[in-house]
Protein backbone atom coordinates (compact mmCIF):
# COMPACT_ATOMS: atom_id res chain seq x y z
CA UNK A 1 0.00 0.00 0.00
CA UNK A 2 1.27 3.49 -0.92
CA UNK A 3 1.13 6.47 1.41
CA UNK A 4 -0.78 8.61 -1.10
CA UNK A 5 -2.25 7.92 -4.53
CA UNK A 6 -3.57 10.60 -6.90
CA UNK A 7 -5.80 8.94 -9.49
CA UNK A 8 -6.95 9.75 -13.02
CA UNK A 9 -5.46 13.23 -13.18
CA UNK A 10 -4.56 15.24 -16.25
CA UNK A 11 -0.84 15.00 -15.56
CA UNK A 12 1.33 17.86 -16.84
CA UNK A 13 4.65 16.66 -15.52
CA UNK A 14 6.76 19.83 -15.76
CA UNK A 15 9.09 18.60 -18.50
CA UNK A 16 7.12 20.13 -21.36
CA UNK A 17 5.84 16.70 -22.41
CA UNK A 18 2.20 16.49 -23.57
CA UNK A 19 -0.52 16.20 -20.96
CA UNK A 20 -1.62 12.64 -20.24
CA UNK A 21 -4.03 10.85 -17.95
CA UNK A 22 -2.18 8.98 -15.21
CA UNK A 23 -2.04 8.03 -11.56
CA UNK A 24 0.71 9.12 -9.18
CA UNK A 25 1.90 7.10 -6.18
CA UNK A 26 3.78 8.77 -3.34
CA UNK A 27 5.70 7.07 -0.55
CA UNK A 28 7.35 9.15 2.12
CA UNK A 29 8.51 12.39 0.52
CA UNK A 30 9.09 10.88 -2.94
CA UNK A 31 7.11 10.08 -6.05
CA UNK A 32 7.36 6.35 -6.71
CA UNK A 33 5.08 5.76 -9.71
CA UNK A 34 3.68 7.94 -12.50
CA UNK A 35 1.42 5.85 -14.71
CA UNK A 36 -1.01 3.13 -13.71
CA UNK A 37 -1.05 2.50 -9.97
CA UNK A 38 -2.74 -0.80 -9.09
CA UNK A 39 -2.09 -0.74 -5.35
CA UNK A 40 -4.23 1.28 -2.94
CA UNK A 41 -3.11 4.33 -1.03
CA UNK A 42 -3.52 5.03 2.66
CA UNK A 43 -4.89 8.34 1.37
CA UNK A 44 -6.36 8.65 -2.12
CA UNK A 45 -7.28 11.72 -4.19
CA UNK A 46 -9.62 11.47 -7.15
CA UNK A 47 -8.22 14.00 -9.63
CA UNK A 48 -10.44 13.12 -12.60
CA UNK A 49 -10.74 16.14 -14.89
CA UNK A 50 -8.20 18.12 -12.88
CA UNK A 51 -4.64 19.18 -13.68
CA UNK A 52 -1.90 17.48 -11.69
CA UNK A 53 1.35 19.41 -11.79
CA UNK A 54 4.57 19.73 -9.81
CA UNK A 55 4.52 22.32 -7.04
CA UNK A 56 5.51 25.77 -8.27
CA UNK A 57 9.08 26.97 -7.71
CA UNK A 58 9.20 30.77 -7.29
CA UNK A 59 12.75 32.14 -7.41
CA UNK A 60 12.11 35.86 -6.75
CA UNK A 61 10.15 36.44 -3.54
CA UNK A 62 11.87 38.77 -1.00
CA UNK A 63 10.67 36.79 2.02
CA UNK A 64 13.89 37.61 3.92
CA UNK A 65 12.04 39.27 6.79
CA UNK A 66 8.72 37.41 6.74
CA UNK A 67 10.51 34.07 6.90
CA UNK A 68 11.51 34.97 10.47
CA UNK A 69 7.93 34.93 11.78
CA UNK A 70 5.68 33.26 9.20
CA UNK A 71 5.75 29.47 8.77
CA UNK A 72 3.10 29.52 6.03
CA UNK A 73 4.63 32.20 3.80
CA UNK A 74 1.44 33.52 2.31
CA UNK A 75 0.55 34.62 -0.26
CA UNK A 76 2.88 32.33 -2.24
CA UNK A 77 1.83 29.11 -0.51
CA UNK A 78 -1.82 29.95 -1.23
CA UNK A 79 -1.02 29.86 -4.95
CA UNK A 80 0.50 26.39 -5.13
CA UNK A 81 4.11 27.44 -4.52
CA UNK A 82 6.10 24.78 -2.66
CA UNK A 83 9.63 26.22 -3.00
CA UNK A 84 10.81 29.84 -2.83
CA UNK A 85 14.11 31.66 -3.25
CA UNK A 86 14.64 34.97 -1.43
CA UNK A 87 17.59 37.37 -1.03
CA UNK A 88 16.87 39.00 -4.38
CA UNK A 89 18.02 42.37 -5.76
CA UNK A 90 20.84 42.92 -3.29
CA UNK A 91 18.78 43.47 -0.13
CA UNK A 92 18.41 41.18 2.86
CA UNK A 93 19.31 40.65 6.49
CA UNK A 94 22.58 38.71 6.63
CA UNK A 95 25.39 39.17 7.29
CA UNK A 96 24.84 41.84 9.92
CA UNK A 97 26.98 43.29 12.69
CA UNK A 98 25.34 43.87 16.07
CA UNK A 99 23.87 47.36 16.09
CA UNK A 100 23.57 47.64 12.29
CA UNK A 101 20.21 45.90 11.99
CA UNK A 102 18.25 49.14 11.60
CA UNK A 103 20.21 50.12 8.49
CA UNK A 104 19.28 46.86 6.72
CA UNK A 105 15.63 47.38 7.69
CA UNK A 106 15.71 50.90 6.24
CA UNK A 107 17.07 49.52 2.97
CA UNK A 108 14.41 46.83 2.73
CA UNK A 109 11.64 49.26 3.66
CA UNK A 110 12.75 51.73 0.98
CA UNK A 111 13.46 49.25 -1.81
CA UNK A 112 10.70 46.70 -1.25
CA UNK A 113 7.97 48.71 0.55
CA UNK A 114 7.85 46.38 3.56
CA UNK A 115 6.73 48.20 6.74
CA UNK A 116 9.77 48.90 8.89
CA UNK A 117 7.70 48.53 12.04
CA UNK A 118 6.80 44.97 11.02
CA UNK A 119 10.45 44.13 10.35
CA UNK A 120 11.60 45.63 13.65
CA UNK A 121 9.02 43.66 15.61
CA UNK A 122 9.09 40.42 13.60
CA UNK A 123 12.83 39.73 13.17
CA UNK A 124 14.71 38.36 16.19
CA UNK A 125 18.27 38.83 14.82
CA UNK A 126 19.84 35.67 16.21
CA UNK A 127 22.69 35.72 13.69
CA UNK A 128 25.66 37.59 12.36
CA UNK A 129 26.96 35.55 9.43
CA UNK A 130 24.89 34.26 6.53
CA UNK A 131 25.36 30.68 7.67
CA UNK A 132 24.05 31.59 11.13
CA UNK A 133 21.02 33.20 9.45
CA UNK A 134 20.19 29.89 7.75
CA UNK A 135 20.77 28.04 11.02
CA UNK A 136 18.29 30.32 12.80
CA UNK A 137 15.67 29.87 10.08
CA UNK A 138 15.96 26.08 10.33
CA UNK A 139 14.43 26.14 13.81
CA UNK A 140 10.93 26.81 12.41
CA UNK A 141 9.00 24.02 10.60
CA UNK A 142 7.49 25.43 7.42
CA UNK A 143 4.72 24.83 4.92
CA UNK A 144 7.13 25.25 2.00
CA UNK A 145 10.87 25.04 1.32
CA UNK A 146 12.96 28.22 1.48
CA UNK A 147 16.35 28.99 -0.05
CA UNK A 148 18.25 32.26 -0.11
CA UNK A 149 20.86 34.36 -1.87
CA UNK A 150 23.54 36.56 -0.31
CA UNK A 151 22.57 40.26 -0.71
CA UNK A 152 25.19 42.77 -1.86
CA UNK A 153 23.91 45.63 0.30
CA UNK A 154 24.24 43.57 3.47
CA UNK A 155 27.76 42.47 2.52
CA UNK A 156 28.84 46.07 1.90
CA UNK A 157 27.29 47.24 5.15
CA UNK A 158 29.10 44.46 7.02
CA UNK A 159 32.51 45.23 5.50
CA UNK A 160 32.32 49.03 5.06
CA UNK A 161 30.02 50.14 7.86
CA UNK A 162 29.07 53.80 7.39
CA UNK A 163 30.89 53.80 4.02
CA UNK A 164 28.47 51.23 2.59
CA UNK A 165 27.24 53.64 -0.11
CA UNK A 166 30.71 54.70 -1.26
CA UNK A 167 31.87 53.56 -4.69
CA UNK A 168 35.60 53.27 -4.06
CA UNK A 169 36.86 50.46 -1.86
CA UNK A 170 40.30 49.04 -1.18
CA UNK A 171 41.60 45.74 -2.54
CA UNK A 172 41.51 44.36 1.01
CA UNK A 173 37.83 45.30 1.37
CA UNK A 174 37.03 43.66 -1.98
CA UNK A 175 38.84 40.53 -0.76
CA UNK A 176 36.72 40.55 2.39
CA UNK A 177 33.50 40.75 0.35
CA UNK A 178 34.63 37.90 -1.88
CA UNK A 179 35.44 35.78 1.18
CA UNK A 180 32.03 36.47 2.73
CA UNK A 181 30.51 35.33 -0.56
CA UNK A 182 32.54 32.11 -0.52
CA UNK A 183 31.55 31.45 3.09
CA UNK A 184 27.85 32.05 2.38
CA UNK A 185 27.87 29.74 -0.64
CA UNK A 186 29.63 27.07 1.39
CA UNK A 187 26.93 27.48 4.06
CA UNK A 188 24.23 26.90 1.44
CA UNK A 189 23.39 30.20 -0.26
CA UNK A 190 21.92 29.78 -3.74
CA UNK A 191 23.97 32.66 -5.08
CA UNK A 192 24.64 36.37 -4.73
CA UNK A 193 22.37 39.27 -5.66
CA UNK A 194 22.84 42.96 -6.42
CA UNK A 195 20.88 45.95 -7.75
CA UNK A 196 21.87 48.42 -10.46
CA UNK A 197 18.58 50.28 -10.94
CA UNK A 198 17.53 53.84 -10.04
CA UNK A 199 14.21 52.41 -8.78
CA UNK A 200 15.86 50.84 -5.72
CA UNK A 201 16.38 53.59 -3.16
CA UNK A 202 16.03 54.16 0.54
CA UNK A 203 16.19 57.34 2.60
CA UNK A 204 19.98 57.03 2.24
CA UNK A 205 19.85 57.10 -1.58
CA UNK A 206 20.53 54.32 -4.06
CA UNK A 207 21.17 50.99 -2.33
CA UNK A 208 24.78 50.04 -1.55
CA UNK A 209 26.39 48.33 -4.51
CA UNK A 210 24.45 50.17 -7.20
CA UNK A 211 27.63 51.70 -8.63
CA UNK A 212 30.23 49.24 -7.39
CA UNK A 213 33.34 49.09 -9.55
CA UNK A 214 33.97 46.22 -11.95
CA UNK A 215 36.82 44.98 -9.71
CA UNK A 216 34.41 44.48 -6.82
CA UNK A 217 31.67 42.84 -8.87
CA UNK A 218 34.06 40.53 -10.71
CA UNK A 219 35.77 39.36 -7.51
CA UNK A 220 32.39 38.42 -6.06
CA UNK A 221 31.29 36.74 -9.29
CA UNK A 222 34.48 34.67 -9.29
CA UNK A 223 33.57 33.45 -5.81
CA UNK A 224 30.14 32.40 -7.09
CA UNK A 225 31.63 30.64 -10.10
CA UNK A 226 34.30 28.84 -8.10
CA UNK A 227 31.75 27.51 -5.60
CA UNK A 228 30.37 25.21 -8.28
CA UNK A 229 26.77 26.09 -7.46
CA UNK A 230 24.52 29.13 -7.33
CA UNK A 231 23.84 32.12 -9.54
CA UNK A 232 24.84 35.78 -9.72
CA UNK A 233 21.48 37.60 -9.72
CA UNK A 234 20.96 41.27 -10.52
CA UNK A 235 18.51 43.88 -11.76
CA UNK A 236 19.65 46.68 -14.08
CA UNK A 237 18.28 49.55 -16.16
CA UNK A 238 20.62 48.94 -19.10
CA UNK A 239 20.16 45.43 -20.48
CA UNK A 240 20.07 45.26 -24.25
CA UNK A 241 20.15 49.05 -24.66
CA UNK A 242 23.80 49.39 -25.64
CA UNK A 243 24.62 50.85 -22.20
CA UNK A 244 24.96 47.48 -20.50
CA UNK A 245 26.93 47.19 -17.28
CA UNK A 246 30.68 47.51 -17.78
CA UNK A 247 31.30 44.26 -15.91
CA UNK A 248 28.72 42.14 -17.72
CA UNK A 249 31.07 41.01 -20.50
CA UNK A 250 33.53 39.83 -17.86
CA UNK A 251 30.85 37.75 -16.16
CA UNK A 252 30.00 36.16 -19.48
CA UNK A 253 33.62 35.39 -20.29
CA UNK A 254 34.49 33.97 -16.87
CA UNK A 255 31.61 31.47 -17.05
CA UNK A 256 29.69 32.65 -13.99
CA UNK A 257 26.05 31.45 -14.09
CA UNK A 258 23.97 34.64 -14.17
CA UNK A 259 20.31 35.60 -13.96
CA UNK A 260 18.71 39.02 -14.25
CA UNK A 261 15.36 40.75 -14.56
CA UNK A 262 14.32 41.47 -18.16
CA UNK A 263 11.50 43.75 -19.27
CA UNK A 264 10.42 45.81 -22.25
CA UNK A 265 11.27 49.46 -21.60
CA UNK A 266 9.57 52.54 -23.12
CA UNK A 267 12.81 54.21 -24.25
CA UNK A 268 14.18 51.05 -25.86
CA UNK A 269 11.17 48.86 -26.73
CA UNK A 270 13.23 46.48 -28.89
CA UNK A 271 16.11 46.05 -26.44
CA UNK A 272 14.65 42.94 -24.84
CA UNK A 273 15.12 41.06 -28.13
CA UNK A 274 18.81 41.94 -28.15
CA UNK A 275 19.09 40.67 -24.58
CA UNK A 276 17.30 37.42 -25.46
CA UNK A 277 19.68 36.78 -28.35
CA UNK A 278 22.63 37.49 -26.10
CA UNK A 279 21.32 35.09 -23.45
CA UNK A 280 21.07 32.30 -26.02
CA UNK A 281 24.56 32.95 -27.40
CA UNK A 282 26.26 33.17 -24.01
CA UNK A 283 24.50 30.10 -22.62
CA UNK A 284 25.54 28.08 -25.66
CA UNK A 285 29.18 29.20 -25.39
CA UNK A 286 29.81 29.57 -21.65
CA UNK A 287 27.66 29.36 -18.51
CA UNK A 288 23.90 29.88 -18.22
CA UNK A 289 22.62 33.45 -18.73
CA UNK A 290 19.00 33.37 -17.61
CA UNK A 291 16.57 36.30 -17.99
CA UNK A 292 13.77 36.45 -15.41
CA UNK A 293 10.49 37.73 -16.85
CA UNK A 294 7.38 39.04 -15.09
CA UNK A 295 4.44 37.02 -16.46
CA UNK A 296 2.21 40.11 -16.54
CA UNK A 297 3.07 43.81 -16.35
CA UNK A 298 4.46 44.66 -12.94
CA UNK A 299 1.24 46.08 -11.61
CA UNK A 300 1.18 49.01 -9.26
CA UNK A 301 -2.15 49.02 -7.46
CA UNK A 302 -3.29 52.58 -6.84
CA UNK A 303 -5.92 52.96 -4.16
CA UNK A 304 -6.92 54.83 -1.04
CA UNK A 305 -5.42 52.00 1.05
CA UNK A 306 -2.18 51.61 -0.93
CA UNK A 307 1.14 53.43 -0.77
CA UNK A 308 0.33 55.60 -3.79
CA UNK A 309 -2.46 57.00 -5.91
CA UNK A 310 -2.58 60.00 -8.28
CA UNK A 311 -3.69 62.49 -5.62
CA UNK A 312 -1.55 61.40 -2.71
CA UNK A 313 0.89 64.31 -3.22
CA UNK A 314 -1.78 66.97 -3.80
CA UNK A 315 -1.70 69.54 -0.97
CA UNK A 316 -5.40 69.30 -0.07
CA UNK A 317 -5.27 65.49 0.07
CA UNK A 318 -1.97 65.39 2.01
CA UNK A 319 -3.63 67.27 4.83
CA UNK A 320 -5.99 64.29 5.26
CA UNK A 321 -3.84 61.30 4.26
CA UNK A 322 -3.76 60.01 7.86
CA UNK A 323 -7.54 60.25 8.26
CA UNK A 324 -9.59 57.06 8.34
CA UNK A 325 -10.54 55.44 5.06
CA UNK A 326 -14.18 56.36 5.67
CA UNK A 327 -13.28 60.01 6.19
CA UNK A 328 -11.20 60.16 3.01
CA UNK A 329 -13.99 58.52 1.01
CA UNK A 330 -16.38 61.16 2.31
CA UNK A 331 -13.97 63.91 1.21
CA UNK A 332 -13.73 62.53 -2.32
CA UNK A 333 -17.51 62.48 -2.49
CA UNK A 334 -17.64 66.17 -1.57
CA UNK A 335 -17.90 68.25 -4.80
CA UNK A 336 -16.21 71.26 -3.22
CA UNK A 337 -13.24 69.24 -2.04
CA UNK A 338 -12.92 67.56 -5.44
CA UNK A 339 -13.00 70.93 -7.20
CA UNK A 340 -10.11 72.10 -5.00
CA UNK A 341 -8.23 68.83 -5.54
CA UNK A 342 -8.50 68.98 -9.33
CA UNK A 343 -7.15 72.52 -9.39
CA UNK A 344 -3.90 71.31 -7.80
CA UNK A 345 -0.82 69.42 -9.02
CA UNK A 346 1.35 66.87 -7.19
CA UNK A 347 3.59 68.63 -4.69
CA UNK A 348 6.83 66.80 -5.44
CA UNK A 349 10.16 67.39 -7.14
CA UNK A 350 10.52 63.72 -8.01
CA UNK A 351 9.95 63.44 -11.75
CA UNK A 352 9.20 59.72 -11.54
CA UNK A 353 6.53 60.24 -8.88
CA UNK A 354 5.02 63.07 -10.93
CA UNK A 355 4.95 60.80 -13.99
CA UNK A 356 3.21 58.02 -12.08
CA UNK A 357 0.63 60.48 -10.78
CA UNK A 358 -0.26 61.88 -14.20
CA UNK A 359 0.16 58.96 -16.65
CA UNK A 360 -3.59 58.73 -17.23
CA UNK A 361 -3.05 56.63 -20.38
CA UNK A 362 -1.51 53.92 -18.15
CA UNK A 363 -4.17 53.76 -15.45
CA UNK A 364 -6.95 51.19 -15.67
CA UNK A 365 -9.84 49.92 -13.60
CA UNK A 366 -8.74 46.51 -12.30
CA UNK A 367 -12.28 45.15 -11.98
CA UNK A 368 -13.62 41.69 -11.11
CA UNK A 369 -12.70 39.48 -12.84
CA UNK A 370 -9.33 41.22 -12.78
CA UNK A 371 -8.02 42.42 -16.15
CA UNK A 372 -4.24 42.72 -16.47
CA UNK A 373 -4.32 43.08 -20.28
CA UNK A 374 -6.65 46.08 -20.77
CA UNK A 375 -6.97 48.04 -23.98
CA UNK A 376 -5.77 51.61 -24.48
CA UNK A 377 -9.40 52.68 -24.84
CA UNK A 378 -10.17 51.45 -21.32
CA UNK A 379 -7.52 53.64 -19.70
CA UNK A 380 -8.52 56.70 -17.68
CA UNK A 381 -7.40 58.85 -20.61
CA UNK A 382 -9.35 56.77 -23.13
CA UNK A 383 -12.56 56.82 -21.12
CA UNK A 384 -12.23 60.54 -20.39
CA UNK A 385 -11.83 61.33 -24.09
CA UNK A 386 -14.91 59.28 -25.00
CA UNK A 387 -17.06 60.76 -22.25
CA UNK A 388 -15.84 64.34 -22.52
CA UNK A 389 -14.47 64.35 -18.96
CA UNK A 390 -11.13 64.90 -17.30
CA UNK A 391 -9.17 61.69 -16.59
CA UNK A 392 -8.82 62.81 -12.97
CA UNK A 393 -12.61 62.55 -12.62
CA UNK A 394 -12.59 59.01 -14.00
CA UNK A 395 -9.85 58.03 -11.54
CA UNK A 396 -11.76 59.47 -8.57
CA UNK A 397 -14.78 57.35 -9.53
CA UNK A 398 -12.54 54.25 -9.57
CA UNK A 399 -10.96 55.11 -6.21
CA UNK A 400 -14.41 55.35 -4.62
CA UNK A 401 -15.59 51.92 -5.76
CA UNK A 402 -16.27 49.39 -3.00
CA UNK A 403 -16.27 52.22 -0.44
CA UNK A 404 -12.66 53.08 -1.23
CA UNK A 405 -11.35 49.51 -1.01
CA UNK A 406 -10.89 48.96 -4.73
CA UNK A 407 -7.63 49.28 -6.64
CA UNK A 408 -6.62 50.63 -10.02
CA UNK A 409 -3.96 48.97 -12.16
CA UNK A 410 -0.98 50.94 -13.47
CA UNK A 411 1.65 48.86 -15.30
CA UNK A 412 5.23 49.76 -14.40
CA UNK A 413 6.81 47.83 -17.27
CA UNK A 414 6.16 45.36 -20.10
CA UNK A 415 3.04 47.17 -21.33
CA UNK A 416 4.20 49.75 -23.81
CA UNK A 417 2.19 48.30 -26.68
CA UNK A 418 -0.98 48.00 -24.58
CA UNK A 419 -0.89 44.21 -24.83
CA UNK A 420 1.11 41.20 -23.62
CA UNK A 421 2.86 40.31 -26.85
CA UNK A 422 6.32 41.34 -25.64
CA UNK A 423 5.78 39.26 -22.50
CA UNK A 424 4.69 36.26 -24.56
CA UNK A 425 7.77 36.56 -26.75
CA UNK A 426 9.98 36.60 -23.66
CA UNK A 427 8.18 33.69 -21.99
CA UNK A 428 8.40 31.55 -25.13
CA UNK A 429 12.19 32.00 -25.32
CA UNK A 430 14.02 28.84 -24.17
CA UNK A 431 16.40 30.73 -21.85
CA UNK A 432 13.84 32.61 -19.74
CA UNK A 433 12.15 31.77 -16.46
CA UNK A 434 9.37 33.60 -14.57
CA UNK A 435 10.52 36.03 -11.89
CA UNK A 436 9.74 39.23 -9.99
CA UNK A 437 6.57 37.99 -8.28
CA UNK A 438 7.91 39.56 -5.05
CA UNK A 439 5.55 37.65 -2.75
CA UNK A 440 7.04 39.11 0.42
CA UNK A 441 7.57 42.66 -0.83
CA UNK A 442 5.82 45.82 -2.04
CA UNK A 443 3.20 45.27 0.61
CA UNK A 444 1.35 48.52 -0.03
CA UNK A 445 1.56 48.83 -3.80
CA UNK A 446 2.11 45.56 -5.72
CA UNK A 447 0.50 42.12 -5.40
CA UNK A 448 2.12 39.82 -7.96
CA UNK A 449 2.64 36.64 -5.93
CA UNK A 450 -0.26 35.21 -7.95
CA UNK A 451 2.02 34.94 -11.02
CA UNK A 452 1.91 31.10 -10.98
CA UNK A 453 -1.88 31.08 -10.98
CA UNK A 454 -1.99 33.75 -13.69
CA UNK A 455 0.19 31.56 -15.91
CA UNK A 456 -2.70 29.11 -16.02
CA UNK A 457 -5.76 31.37 -15.89
CA UNK A 458 -4.54 33.93 -18.42
CA UNK A 459 -1.79 32.43 -20.54
CA UNK A 460 -2.99 28.83 -20.80
CA UNK A 461 -6.78 29.30 -20.58
CA UNK A 462 -8.37 32.74 -20.97
CA UNK A 463 -6.28 35.06 -23.12
CA UNK A 464 -8.28 36.72 -25.91
CA UNK A 465 -6.05 39.53 -27.23
CA UNK A 466 -3.36 37.31 -28.75
CA UNK A 467 -1.96 33.77 -28.79
CA UNK A 468 -1.96 31.70 -25.63
CA UNK A 469 0.87 29.65 -24.17
CA UNK A 470 0.37 25.89 -23.98
CA UNK A 471 -0.46 24.49 -20.56
CA UNK A 472 2.64 22.31 -20.85
CA UNK A 473 4.88 25.35 -21.34
CA UNK A 474 3.10 27.32 -18.64
CA UNK A 475 3.73 24.53 -16.13
CA UNK A 476 7.30 23.85 -17.27
CA UNK A 477 8.29 27.50 -16.88
CA UNK A 478 7.50 27.59 -13.17
CA UNK A 479 8.55 24.06 -12.22
CA UNK A 480 11.50 22.37 -13.91
CA UNK A 481 12.76 25.59 -15.54
CA UNK A 482 12.96 27.57 -12.31
CA UNK A 483 14.15 24.59 -10.26
CA UNK A 484 16.90 23.71 -12.74
CA UNK A 485 18.08 27.32 -12.96
CA UNK A 486 18.91 27.24 -9.26
CA UNK A 487 20.27 23.70 -9.24
CA UNK A 488 17.28 22.12 -7.48
CA UNK A 489 17.18 19.03 -9.65
CA UNK A 490 15.30 16.98 -7.04
CA UNK A 491 12.02 18.80 -7.78
CA UNK A 492 10.03 20.44 -10.57
CA UNK A 493 9.05 17.20 -12.34
CA UNK A 494 6.47 14.49 -11.74
CA UNK A 495 8.85 11.57 -12.09
CA UNK A 496 9.67 8.56 -9.94
CA UNK A 497 12.36 9.48 -7.45
CA UNK A 498 11.63 13.21 -7.44
CA UNK A 499 10.41 15.13 -4.41
CA UNK A 500 6.65 14.74 -4.00
CA UNK A 501 5.68 18.41 -4.41
CA UNK A 502 2.37 18.36 -6.28
CA UNK A 503 -0.60 20.57 -7.12
CA UNK A 504 -4.06 19.21 -7.96
CA UNK A 505 -5.93 22.02 -9.73
CA UNK A 506 -9.55 22.40 -10.82
CA UNK A 507 -8.43 24.29 -13.91
CA UNK A 508 -11.94 25.03 -15.15
CA UNK A 509 -12.78 26.84 -11.92
CA UNK A 510 -9.38 28.35 -11.17
CA UNK A 511 -10.20 31.98 -10.37
CA UNK A 512 -8.17 34.97 -9.19
CA UNK A 513 -10.05 37.39 -6.96
CA UNK A 514 -9.24 41.12 -6.84
CA UNK A 515 -6.42 42.06 -4.43
CA UNK A 516 -7.40 43.25 -0.98
CA UNK A 517 -5.58 44.91 1.89
CA UNK A 518 -5.08 43.25 5.27
CA UNK A 519 -3.22 44.34 8.42
CA UNK A 520 -1.76 41.06 9.66
CA UNK A 521 1.97 41.78 9.69
CA UNK A 522 3.76 42.31 13.02
CA UNK A 523 2.89 45.65 14.62
CA UNK A 524 -0.30 45.69 12.53
CA UNK A 525 1.58 46.24 9.29
CA UNK A 526 -0.42 46.14 6.07
CA UNK A 527 0.02 44.03 2.98
CA UNK A 528 -1.87 43.18 -0.18
CA UNK A 529 -3.19 39.66 -0.70
CA UNK A 530 -4.97 38.08 -3.66
CA UNK A 531 -7.27 35.13 -2.97
CA UNK A 532 -7.70 32.24 -5.38
CA UNK A 533 -10.20 29.42 -5.91
CA UNK A 534 -9.35 26.16 -7.64
CA UNK A 535 -6.33 24.63 -5.87
CA UNK A 536 -7.97 21.39 -4.73
CA UNK A 537 -4.82 20.06 -3.05
CA UNK A 538 -1.25 21.19 -2.60
CA UNK A 539 1.20 18.51 -1.49
CA UNK A 540 4.66 19.27 -0.11
CA UNK A 541 7.17 16.45 0.37
CA UNK A 542 4.34 13.91 0.23
CA UNK A 543 2.10 15.65 2.79
CA UNK A 544 -1.10 17.54 2.01
CA UNK A 545 -0.58 21.17 3.07
CA UNK A 546 -3.71 22.74 1.54
CA UNK A 547 -7.14 21.32 0.72
CA UNK A 548 -9.51 23.57 -1.22
CA UNK A 549 -7.35 26.55 -0.28
CA UNK A 550 -7.43 25.84 3.46
CA UNK A 551 -4.14 25.11 5.22
CA UNK A 552 -4.02 21.72 6.93
CA UNK A 553 -1.43 22.86 9.47
CA UNK A 554 1.15 20.33 8.31
CA UNK A 555 4.69 21.76 8.09
CA UNK A 556 6.92 19.48 5.96
CA UNK A 557 9.04 22.30 4.52
CA UNK A 558 12.36 23.66 5.68
CA UNK A 559 15.47 25.61 4.75
CA UNK A 560 17.29 24.51 1.60
CA UNK A 561 21.08 24.62 1.28
CA UNK A 562 22.48 24.85 -2.21
CA UNK A 563 25.21 22.39 -3.09
CA UNK A 564 24.11 19.86 -0.47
Amino acid sequence: MHDLVIRNGRVVDGTGAPERTADIAIDGDRITIVGEVTESGTTEIDAAGQLVTPGWVDVHTHYDGQVSWDAELAPSSHHGVTTVIMGNCGVGFAPVKPGAEGFLIELMEGVEDIPGTALHEGIDWRWETYGEYLDALEEMPRTIDVGGQLPHAAVRAYVLGERAHEYDVTPDEIAQMAQITRDALEAGAFGFSTSRTFLHTSKHGLVPGTHSTPDEVIAIAEAVRDSGHGLFQYVSDDLGTGGDEDWLDSLKEMGCPTTYTLAQTPRHPEAFRIALGDAADVTAAKAPLIPQVAVRPTGMLFGLQSSFHPFIAHPSYRAHRDDSLEARVALLRDPEFVETLLAEEPLTRDSFVRHMATAWHQMYRLGDPVDYEPTAESSAAGIAEREGRRPEEVVIDWLLEDDGKSFMFSPLGNYHGHDHEAIREMLEHPNTIPGAGDGGAHCGLICDASFPTYMLTHWARDRRRGPKISVERAVQLQTSATADAYGMTDRGRLEAGKLADVNVIDIDNLHLHPPHMVHDLPAGGRRLLQNVDGYTHTIKSGQITFTDGVATGVRPGGVLRSGR
